[in-house]
């Protein structure tokens, strides 16, 4: 090397390699100014931890009984696990201006994986539903990773319109026909449940954001008879609707799940069954290793158990939440609250179905659920959370 220059036998060739791969990644990667939040990761750590040993245990009677392999969900779970882990050691390393150039790239495509997933040679049905893009050997859902490129639109867009924040039509209405328009597409699947985790999202990020709470309180009641119709419009909706309002009456059909799921949890008391000892996972429980994970917890931990994860998950949240209060950097600071309002959003629904306090819904309780288009999602959230806590101190 001569001055960054290579050096061949015809002499110096005029291209630097060396300073133009040192300047792209001086742009992309930021300095190594802080560490990330050690009990973030910890807590995370622990329900991956816990989520791996739950869904080995949950599901291997239901493999070796449908598939001959009794580990078949474990290793898929693992190998997302993999994807996810460095997915988010490379997401962590990223400057805060690539999260906010990047934002409308990626909502883009987003929108564009939400259109194709409804293409039927393209979106695959599983369950009644269109949900997934085949890839050949892996399909993945475009929802999950919709939630992170709303969560990025909505802080950068507020943070440019802080100024007009308290104006429906120049603050609000603009961030309401976006968020609507995926949620119309997501709707199609059909898939109420992340629907409504982006409303949910849209009304708390544009309070945080400044809006009004008159108006946005006026907007949630513009949308209840909107809610009431896709409630009714589906039969199987209904049905569950009323199935968790007396789930002992339709234990035979619609009510099933969550009476065994109740049953798990009362069968486990204070100390629980013992780990592996579960009886509910012996196909009394449907796909245990899914949505309803939580109720083996419940089952085989006991209420020790049941309370060491609402601990965890309530440290992820206090120190999600913590990033976006001390963030000195208002897009980051939003997109903070963004990221960790979606994971206890869909850990505090999932709960809530598994115990009954909630009409059943199909979301994965981040980090435990088998899922892998959830989990890659859920570990993105928490590899920005990450590059964003280095620069709070």
């Amino acid at each position: 090397m001569i001055n960054g220059g290579y050096t061949s036998r015809s002499g110096t060739l005029p291209f630097r390699f060396k300073p133009s791969f040192r300047q792209i990644h001086q742009r992309l990667v930021m300095p190594r100014l802080n560490r990330p939040d050690v009990v973030l990761l910890l807590a995370t750590a622990t329900l991956i931890g816990l989520g791996v040993v739950m869904i080995l245990n949950a599901s291997y009677f239901y493999g070796q009984e449908h598939y001959h392999d009794p580990f078949r969900f474990l290793r898929k779970h693992l190998a997302y696990l993999g994807v996810g882990l460095i997915a988010a050691a490379a997401i962590s390393r990223l400057r805060l201006e690539w999260y906010e150039r990047a934002t409308y790239w990626i909502l883009a495509f987003s929108f564009l994986s939400l259109v194709l997933v409804l293409i039927p040679p393209i979106g695959v049905v599983r369950g009644g539903a269109r949900r997934w893009i085949n890839l050949g050997a892996l399909s993945f859902q475009p929802a999950e990773f919709a939630k992170i490129a709303l969560v990025m639109y909505l802080a950068r867009s507020i943070v440019r319109k802080r100024e007009h924040m308290g104006e429906f039509v120049r603050g609000i209405l603009p961030h309401l026909v976006i968020v609507g328009l995926a949620v119309g597409l997501i709707l199609r699947q059909p898939d109420f449940g992340t629907a409504t985790i982006l409303l949910m999202l849209l009304i708390l990020m544009l309070h945080a954001g400044g809006a009004r709470f008159r108006q946005l309180a006026l907007l949630g009641l513009a949308g209840v008879p909107f809610v009431i119709y896709e409630i009714f419009k589906a039969h199987y909706r209904t049905q569950r609707l009323l199935c968790f309002m007396d789930p002992w009456d339709y234990s035979q059909n619609c009510g099933f799940q969550l009476v065994q799921s109740l049953i798990a949890f009362g069968s486990g008391g204070i100390s629980g069954v013992g780990l592996g000892d579960s009886q509910q996972k012996l196909f009394f429980l449907p796909e245990a290793h899914t949505d309803f994970i939580f109720a083996l917890v419940g089952e085989e931990l006991g209420l020790w158990g049941v309370v060491a994860v609402l601990v965890l998950f309530a440290i992820v949240g206090i120190r999600g939440f913590r990033i976006a209060i001390r963030h000195p950097d208002p897009f980051a600071s939003l997109l903070a609250f963004g990221l960790t309002l979606v994971i206890m959003l869909e850990a505090v629904i999932n709960i809530g179905v598994v115990t009954g306090l909630l009409p059943t819904k199909g979301l994965a309780l981040p980090f435990l659920s088998y899922g892998g288009s959830s989990l890659i999602g859920t570990m993105l959230q928490i590899g920005m959370l990450s590059a964003l806590s280095r620069m709070t101190g």
